[in-house]
């Protein structure tokens, strides 16, 4: 099993629908993540293809300049998701009730998810779902720093160092047989911790996990 039952555990263990009911028009990483992030998808996305921003918000971070066949949304509150201007289309879903996408076989190009992969209670669950949606040769990415709602992440999740996090995600990826061995990108912070969390100059720690469902498209 990939996670013990007890390191799926979140400290508020009320429903999620409850805790994003009501919107949040923030961002929550520094304008330096944000700008690595747009770097990376520009750098990784191709034109008229078709992306998955799974657990998004009213921001993509997508390159504005790219040209997307489709972008389909996915999140928690519709009042966040129907503000993105960079979504064709959206659906509300709970991933730890129901990780099972309503989406066709490998119908995208491209799955992201930034800075939410920590709430993930089964994601070996809703990795195998990426690789199912995924074309073959497609690619996911996710990205996060070392924000969250820390009531709402899952405890292997509180319990790990930020490269024990990382190596997290690979092992997300490692449990769904199909996906290439990810690429790292980890850029750490520069300012000392006590100053990470109030933005101080040195930046959010970026990282990100990059693989692509293996085979040819």
């Amino acid at each position: 099993m990939l996670l013990k039952p007890d390191q799926r555990l979140k400290l508020d263990d009320t429903d999620d629908n409850l805790f994003y009911a009501y919107p949040r028009f923030v961002t929550h990483v520094d304008e330096g993540f944000i700008q690595q992030l747009t770097d990376l998808y520009r750098e990784r996305l191709q034109p008229n293809t078709r992306i998955l921003d799974m657990m998004s918000s009213w921001v993509s971070h997508l390159p504005e300049e790219i040209k997307f066949a489709h972008v389909e949304g996915h999140g928690l509150n519709a009042e966040e998701l129907g503000r993105n201007p960079q979504l064709n289309h959206y659906f509300v879903q709970n991933l730890n009730e129901n990780p099972g996408l309503p989406l066709p076989d490998q119908e995208f190009d491209a799955v992201l998810n930034c800075v939410s992969v920590q709430y993930l209670q089964y994601p070996e669950a809703v990795f195998s779902e990426i690789h199912r949606i995924l074309k073959p040769g497609g690619v996911a990415i996710i990205s996060f720093s070392n924000r969250m709602f820390y009531q709402k992440a899952i405890q292997a999740w509180r319990d790990a160092s930020e490269p024990g996090r990382l190596e997290l995600v690979k092992r997300y990826f490692a449990s769904v047989p199909g996906f290439s061995t990810p690429e790292i990108i980890a850029r750490k912070s520069t300012a000392p911790n006590f100053l990470q969390w109030l933005g101080a100059p040195g930046g959010d720690p970026f990282y990100a996990a990059i693989a692509h469902r293996e085979g040819f498209a």
